[in-house]
């Protein structure tokens, strides 16, 4: 009996599924820890103000109730989401390339090499909306989300209100990524 695959493995098909997994599966779980993440954030940008966890979420529910946990969820959903989709369908692609062009070496090596290749680009995908997402979550009256906070940042910083976020997350993955894929040790 002939077995029928839903896609052949390295086809575009392929690649885009990987993809999808990725956005999916970052996305929802990224949005899911927003609340924590708004913690996190105004504890960071003004700890004089929240100087525990308990102060933060009691001055945020008083100051702006139930929905001030929810600040920056598109940029999540939407930023991780390409960082998700970059990671999974990335690594995958360049696993396949640098398997074709390496085929002497160590496949550590090339796991390695496929790793953190799709991390820097990931990370550099997520910045835009990262810069987004602190800026909605610790300014209030910044923006209301990735809509109005796009052209308020560019408008008023220009890229270099991206900047930050570059260096930071292209640090975060040379050093993150090699390990992102434990699998292939």
């Amino acid at each position: 009996m002939k077995e029928t695959k839903f896609c052949e493995e390295f086809s575009p098909k392929y690649y885009g599924i990987c993809a999808i997994g990725g956005m999916l599966s970052a996305g929802a779980t990224h949005v899911a820890i927003t609340p924590l993440d708004v913690l996190k954030v105004n504890m960071q940008v003004n700890p004089v103000k929240y100087s525990s966890i308990c102060t933060t979420f009691t001055t945020l529910l008083r100051e702006g109730g139930v929905s001030a946990f929810r600040r920056g969820w598109t940029g999540k959903f939407f930023g991780y989401g390409v960082q998700g989709a970059c990671r999974f369908g990335l690594y995958e692609y360049m696993n396949k390339i640098y398997s074709n062009s390496l085929k002497e070496q160590n496949k550590s090596l090339i796991f390695f090499l496929s790793s953190a290749t799709a991390e820097v680009i990931a990370n550099v995908a997520l910045c835009p909306f990262e810069a987004i997402k602190v800026r909605v979550q610790a300014q209030p009256h910044f923006a209301k989300g990735l809509g109005d906070g796009f052209p308020k940042l560019y408008a008023s910083e220009g890229l270099r209100g991206y900047e930050f976020f570059l260096t930071f997350m292209f640090l975060e993955g040379c050093l993150d990524s090699p390990f992102r894929h434990p699998k292939h040790w």
